[in-house]
């Protein structure tokens, strides 16, 4: 029996995850329903990993996991990408109400030693209160020796860089750069299906009942590249921010309709401002979709004025 064409870009119920440095951003700037009274920290907008599964929320696919989509509809929703377990990507929001802990994730061979996996990670700063930074890399000054010392008296933040940031602005962040999301951003953080996380510090906060978070100091030590020295941020070549062989990131600004990828191929899309629309849904800032590889109508058209988006591919998929 031949399936029917899809006619439509596939929508995932968003997965709200409660964290301690939380807030309610997702709600008050994108229209989210989020759980009453509940500090919500990170929004996974599209996911495939044991604990955590996005579901389709309607068209022919509803009712299916991403695992689901991967595993059993490959070719028309994907196309050809490589053949791994799980959907190699994790798309998520962030809203840090306070500081992430400051933390590492661990490059490919290190992780293969710790049982971890690597995870490296794109960041688009969607929003930024006056005065927002991020903690990336380490500063200029910084050794090894130095950073353990600081690390055994609490104050391993004296070590970390620190950059500015405003609306707009995105960085890279590869496995084994030390990092961390700054109090005041919204973040869309697109990363490697990974979530290895070794913490080093966490501004010396609790949990509700009063006790630490764990952290994962021996890890991290083995984890951290302390070569790496004030990283900057990224610099748009036209309309690209990143290339890696794991993902592609581009920002477009959206004056006209437009391809979104070739035929055969997929693409996610985040609406960042101004409003879009793709066979004929539309969509709104914060708002995530996957255009399938066998879409009939790949355009994206603005349906307001300053439209843009970040559109992420695969390369070579």
């Amino acid at each position: 029996m031949t399936q029917p064409k899809i006619s439509q870009p596939i929508i995932f119920q968003p997965i709200f995850m409660e964290r301690i440095w939380g807030g309610r951003r997702l709600e008050s700037l994108y229209g989210k329903r989020l759980p009453p009274a509940a500090r919500i920290g990170e929004s996974w907008e599209m996911v495939d990993r044991p604990e955590a599964q996005s579901v389709v929320h309607d068209g022919r696919f509803r009712g299916l996991t991403l695992h689901a989509l991967w595993r059993k509809h490959r070719q028309e929703i994907f196309g050809d990408v490589s053949d791994t377990t799980r959907f190699p990507i994790l798309a998520k929001l962030l809203d840090a109400q306070e500081n992430l802990s400051l933390q590492v994730h661990p490059p490919p061979a290190v992780a293969q030693e710790l049982g971890g996996k690597p995870k490296s990670e794109f960041w688009y700063i969607a929003d930024a209160t006056p005065k927002a930074e991020i903690f990336a890399g380490l500063k200029k000054s910084s050794t090894r020796g130095a950073f353990v010392k600081a690390l055994k008296q609490g104050k391993a933040q004296s070590y970390a860089h620190q950059i500015s940031v405003e609306t707009g602005d995105a960085i890279f962040l590869p496995s084994g750069r030390l990092h961390a999301v700054g109090a005041g951003n919204l973040i869309v953080e697109i990363q490697q299906n990974s979530d290895t996380t070794y913490r080093v510090f966490d501004w010396d906060r609790a949990q509700k009942g009063g006790t630490p978070r764990k952290m994962h100091i021996a890890e991290a030590l083995q984890s951290i590249d302390f070569t790496d020295r004030e990283p900057s941020l990224l610099k748009q070549e036209g309309e690209l921010l990143t290339r890696q062989s794991f993902f592609e990131i581009e920002k477009w600004l959206l004056q006209k309709e437009r391809e979104i990828a070739p035929g055969g191929t997929f693409a996610i899309v985040v609406c960042l401002t101004g409003a879009l629309e793709c066979a004929g849904s539309k969509f709104k800032p914060g708002d995530f979709f996957l255009v399938p590889a066998e879409l009939e109508d790949r355009l994206v058209r603005p349906a307001a004025e300053n439209v843009s988006l970040l559109r992420v591919t695969i390369p070579g998929s």
